[in-house]
Protein backbone atom coordinates (compact mmCIF):
# COMPACT_ATOMS: atom_id res chain seq x y z
CA UNK A 1 0.00 0.00 0.00
CA UNK A 2 2.89 2.52 0.77
CA UNK A 3 4.39 1.88 -2.04
CA UNK A 4 1.46 2.29 -4.27
CA UNK A 5 0.76 5.47 -2.22
CA UNK A 6 4.19 6.89 -3.57
CA UNK A 7 3.98 5.56 -6.85
CA UNK A 8 0.48 7.47 -7.14
CA UNK A 9 2.33 11.37 -5.35
CA UNK A 10 5.43 10.83 -8.34
CA UNK A 11 2.84 10.30 -11.26
CA UNK A 12 0.32 12.82 -9.97
CA UNK A 13 3.41 15.39 -9.74
CA UNK A 14 4.74 13.76 -13.35
CA UNK A 15 1.08 14.85 -14.52
CA UNK A 16 0.84 17.82 -13.33
CA UNK A 17 3.88 19.00 -14.72
CA UNK A 18 2.94 17.52 -18.25
CA UNK A 19 -0.09 19.69 -18.12
CA UNK A 20 1.56 22.94 -17.69
CA UNK A 21 3.67 22.06 -20.68
CA UNK A 22 0.67 21.09 -22.61
CA UNK A 23 -1.24 24.31 -21.71
CA UNK A 24 2.25 26.96 -22.97
CA UNK A 25 2.94 27.30 -18.58
CA UNK A 26 6.06 27.20 -16.97
CA UNK A 27 6.99 27.34 -13.95
CA UNK A 28 8.10 30.84 -12.42
CA UNK A 29 11.65 32.00 -11.86
CA UNK A 30 12.66 34.62 -9.14
CA UNK A 31 13.50 38.08 -11.27
CA UNK A 32 17.74 38.32 -11.24
CA UNK A 33 19.10 41.61 -9.97
CA UNK A 34 20.34 43.80 -12.88
CA UNK A 35 24.25 43.30 -13.64
CA UNK A 36 26.10 46.10 -13.25
CA UNK A 37 29.38 46.56 -14.93
CA UNK A 38 32.47 47.31 -12.28
CA UNK A 39 34.01 50.87 -12.49
CA UNK A 40 36.46 51.62 -14.75
CA UNK A 41 39.55 52.58 -13.40
CA UNK A 42 40.06 56.37 -14.17
CA UNK A 43 43.02 57.94 -15.80
CA UNK A 44 45.03 59.89 -12.99
CA UNK A 45 45.66 63.55 -13.96
CA UNK A 46 48.84 64.89 -14.02
CA UNK A 47 49.78 67.46 -10.76
CA UNK A 48 49.04 71.08 -11.63
CA UNK A 49 52.65 72.82 -11.64
CA UNK A 50 52.91 75.83 -8.53
CA UNK A 51 53.11 79.36 -9.74
CA UNK A 52 56.30 80.76 -10.57
CA UNK A 53 57.28 83.32 -8.11
CA UNK A 54 60.52 85.59 -8.48
CA UNK A 55 62.77 84.53 -5.82
CA UNK A 56 66.86 85.15 -4.65
CA UNK A 57 69.22 84.51 -6.98
CA UNK A 58 71.93 82.52 -5.71
CA UNK A 59 75.29 81.29 -6.77
CA UNK A 60 79.14 81.94 -6.94
CA UNK A 61 79.47 86.02 -8.23
CA UNK A 62 81.38 87.36 -10.59
CA UNK A 63 82.43 91.31 -9.83
CA UNK A 64 81.60 94.08 -12.45
CA UNK A 65 82.69 97.02 -10.73
CA UNK A 66 82.20 98.03 -7.04
CA UNK A 67 78.42 97.94 -7.22
CA UNK A 68 77.82 95.39 -9.38
CA UNK A 69 77.84 91.43 -10.11
CA UNK A 70 77.06 88.62 -12.11
CA UNK A 71 75.66 85.11 -11.22
CA UNK A 72 74.37 82.95 -14.13
CA UNK A 73 74.59 85.47 -16.26
CA UNK A 74 72.61 87.86 -14.57
CA UNK A 75 73.69 90.80 -14.13
CA UNK A 76 72.98 92.10 -10.40
CA UNK A 77 73.20 95.94 -9.73
CA UNK A 78 73.88 95.93 -5.41
CA UNK A 79 71.03 97.76 -3.86
CA UNK A 80 71.69 101.33 -1.75
CA UNK A 81 75.13 102.06 -2.67
CA UNK A 82 77.34 103.43 -5.66
CA UNK A 83 81.01 103.05 -6.01
CA UNK A 84 83.34 104.60 -8.09
CA UNK A 85 83.25 103.63 -12.02
CA UNK A 86 85.94 101.36 -13.24
CA UNK A 87 87.84 104.05 -14.97
CA UNK A 88 87.40 106.38 -12.16
CA UNK A 89 90.33 107.92 -10.80
CA UNK A 90 90.94 109.07 -7.41
CA UNK A 91 93.96 111.37 -6.08
CA UNK A 92 96.01 110.14 -3.32
CA UNK A 93 98.73 111.35 -1.57
CA UNK A 94 99.40 113.51 -4.72
CA UNK A 95 98.85 111.17 -7.28
CA UNK A 96 96.78 109.23 -9.58
CA UNK A 97 94.66 106.11 -8.02
CA UNK A 98 92.59 103.66 -9.40
CA UNK A 99 89.97 103.96 -6.92
CA UNK A 100 87.36 102.23 -9.04
CA UNK A 101 89.57 99.41 -10.13
CA UNK A 102 90.50 99.01 -6.12
CA UNK A 103 86.88 99.12 -5.13
CA UNK A 104 86.08 96.18 -7.59
CA UNK A 105 89.07 94.39 -6.55
CA UNK A 106 87.91 94.83 -2.67
CA UNK A 107 84.38 93.39 -3.47
CA UNK A 108 85.99 90.76 -5.51
CA UNK A 109 88.56 89.38 -2.02
CA UNK A 110 85.57 90.24 -0.13
CA UNK A 111 83.34 87.69 -2.00
CA UNK A 112 85.83 85.53 -3.11
CA UNK A 113 84.38 81.94 -4.31
CA UNK A 114 81.48 82.03 -1.95
CA UNK A 115 78.30 81.99 -2.37
CA UNK A 116 75.86 84.90 -2.78
CA UNK A 117 72.71 85.21 -2.26
CA UNK A 118 70.50 88.10 -3.92
CA UNK A 119 66.81 88.99 -2.73
CA UNK A 120 65.51 91.02 -5.80
CA UNK A 121 63.91 94.50 -4.83
CA UNK A 122 63.40 96.23 -8.26
CA UNK A 123 65.20 96.87 -11.97
CA UNK A 124 66.86 99.96 -12.71
CA UNK A 125 66.67 102.16 -15.34
CA UNK A 126 68.99 100.10 -17.66
CA UNK A 127 67.11 96.73 -16.79
CA UNK A 128 69.31 95.47 -13.91
CA UNK A 129 68.13 93.89 -11.45
CA UNK A 130 68.76 95.84 -7.96
CA UNK A 131 69.04 93.13 -5.53
CA UNK A 132 70.40 93.24 -1.34
CA UNK A 133 73.36 90.61 -1.98
CA UNK A 134 74.71 88.98 1.17
CA UNK A 135 77.37 86.12 1.86
CA UNK A 136 77.17 84.01 4.73
CA UNK A 137 74.25 85.99 5.82
CA UNK A 138 76.44 89.61 6.01
CA UNK A 139 74.95 92.09 3.36
CA UNK A 140 77.38 93.21 1.13
CA UNK A 141 76.15 96.81 0.29
CA UNK A 142 76.74 97.51 4.22
CA UNK A 143 80.63 96.20 3.82
CA UNK A 144 81.19 98.02 0.75
CA UNK A 145 80.16 101.40 2.63
CA UNK A 146 81.58 100.38 6.05
CA UNK A 147 85.03 99.89 4.12
CA UNK A 148 84.90 102.70 2.22
CA UNK A 149 84.71 101.51 -1.04
CA UNK A 150 81.22 102.61 -2.05
CA UNK A 151 78.91 105.50 -0.76
CA UNK A 152 75.14 105.36 0.33
CA UNK A 153 73.19 106.14 -2.45
CA UNK A 154 71.07 108.55 -0.74
CA UNK A 155 68.53 109.03 -3.79
CA UNK A 156 67.13 105.39 -3.78
CA UNK A 157 68.13 104.25 0.12
CA UNK A 158 68.64 105.48 3.25
CA UNK A 159 70.22 102.35 5.05
CA UNK A 160 73.87 102.96 4.78
CA UNK A 161 74.35 106.34 5.77
CA UNK A 162 75.57 105.48 9.28
CA UNK A 163 78.52 102.74 7.82
CA UNK A 164 79.13 105.90 5.56
CA UNK A 165 79.84 107.98 8.22
CA UNK A 166 81.82 105.52 10.43
CA UNK A 167 83.96 104.85 7.13
CA UNK A 168 84.51 108.50 6.35
CA UNK A 169 85.26 110.01 10.10
CA UNK A 170 87.63 106.64 9.92
CA UNK A 171 89.12 107.69 6.52
CA UNK A 172 88.31 104.29 5.19
CA UNK A 173 88.88 103.15 1.49
CA UNK A 174 88.17 106.38 -0.81
CA UNK A 175 87.44 108.27 1.88
CA UNK A 176 91.21 108.82 2.85
CA UNK A 177 91.80 110.47 -1.02
CA UNK A 178 90.15 113.58 -2.79
CA UNK A 179 87.61 112.28 -5.40
CA UNK A 180 84.26 113.32 -7.33
CA UNK A 181 81.18 111.43 -6.30
CA UNK A 182 80.43 108.16 -8.86
CA UNK A 183 77.12 110.10 -9.96
CA UNK A 184 78.77 113.23 -10.02
CA UNK A 185 81.38 111.87 -12.50
CA UNK A 186 78.89 109.76 -14.36
CA UNK A 187 76.95 112.94 -15.00
CA UNK A 188 80.17 114.74 -16.86
CA UNK A 189 80.69 112.18 -18.99
CA UNK A 190 76.58 111.84 -19.96
CA UNK A 191 76.65 115.95 -20.67
CA UNK A 192 79.46 115.42 -23.55
CA UNK A 193 81.96 117.45 -21.54
CA UNK A 194 85.46 116.05 -20.58
CA UNK A 195 85.32 114.49 -17.78
CA UNK A 196 88.54 115.45 -15.58
CA UNK A 197 90.63 112.49 -14.38
CA UNK A 198 91.32 113.86 -11.30
CA UNK A 199 89.53 116.63 -9.15
CA UNK A 200 91.36 119.96 -9.68
CA UNK A 201 90.70 119.97 -5.31
CA UNK A 202 88.36 118.12 -3.59
CA UNK A 203 85.46 117.10 -4.53
CA UNK A 204 82.85 119.44 -3.07
CA UNK A 205 80.14 116.68 -2.23
CA UNK A 206 83.10 114.75 -0.51
CA UNK A 207 83.76 117.95 1.29
CA UNK A 208 79.91 118.38 2.48
CA UNK A 209 79.84 114.40 3.03
CA UNK A 210 82.89 115.29 5.88
CA UNK A 211 81.03 118.01 7.05
CA UNK A 212 77.45 116.32 7.43
CA UNK A 213 75.60 118.24 4.92
CA UNK A 214 74.08 116.59 1.64
CA UNK A 215 72.66 119.89 0.55
CA UNK A 216 73.95 121.43 -2.68
CA UNK A 217 73.94 125.11 -3.27
CA UNK A 218 74.52 127.40 -6.48
CA UNK A 219 74.26 130.88 -7.67
CA UNK A 220 72.32 131.37 -11.03
CA UNK A 221 72.94 133.43 -13.79
CA UNK A 222 70.67 136.35 -11.61
CA UNK A 223 72.52 135.91 -8.15
CA UNK A 224 70.01 134.15 -7.16
CA UNK A 225 70.94 131.14 -4.59
CA UNK A 226 69.50 127.82 -5.10
CA UNK A 227 69.58 124.80 -2.72
CA UNK A 228 69.14 121.26 -4.27
CA UNK A 229 68.69 118.44 -1.61
CA UNK A 230 69.64 114.67 -2.31
CA UNK A 231 66.53 112.79 -4.90
CA UNK A 232 65.74 116.34 -6.33
CA UNK A 233 65.76 116.95 -10.36
CA UNK A 234 68.78 118.65 -10.60
CA UNK A 235 70.74 117.39 -7.51
CA UNK A 236 73.56 114.51 -9.39
CA UNK A 237 74.13 117.08 -11.91
CA UNK A 238 74.58 120.18 -10.28
CA UNK A 239 78.49 120.83 -9.80
CA UNK A 240 80.03 123.15 -6.94
CA UNK A 241 82.53 125.35 -7.89
CA UNK A 242 83.67 126.94 -4.54
CA UNK A 243 85.70 129.80 -6.14
CA UNK A 244 82.26 131.39 -6.99
CA UNK A 245 80.66 131.11 -2.97
CA UNK A 246 78.95 127.96 -4.07
CA UNK A 247 78.25 125.03 -1.26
Amino acid sequence: MRQFGRRSARGAAALLVALLATAGCAPVVAPQPPQVPPPQPTASRPPIPPLETPGAVVGVASVIDGDTIDIHGQRIRLHGIDAPESGQLCELNGKPWRCGQSSANALADHIGRRTVTCEPRTHDRYGRLVAACSVAGTSISAWMVLEGWAVAYRRYSQDFIADEATARAAKRGIWRSTFIMPWEWRAQRRGGGAVASLPRSPSATSQNHRAGCDIKGNINSKGDRIYHVPGSRYYESTLIDTARGKR
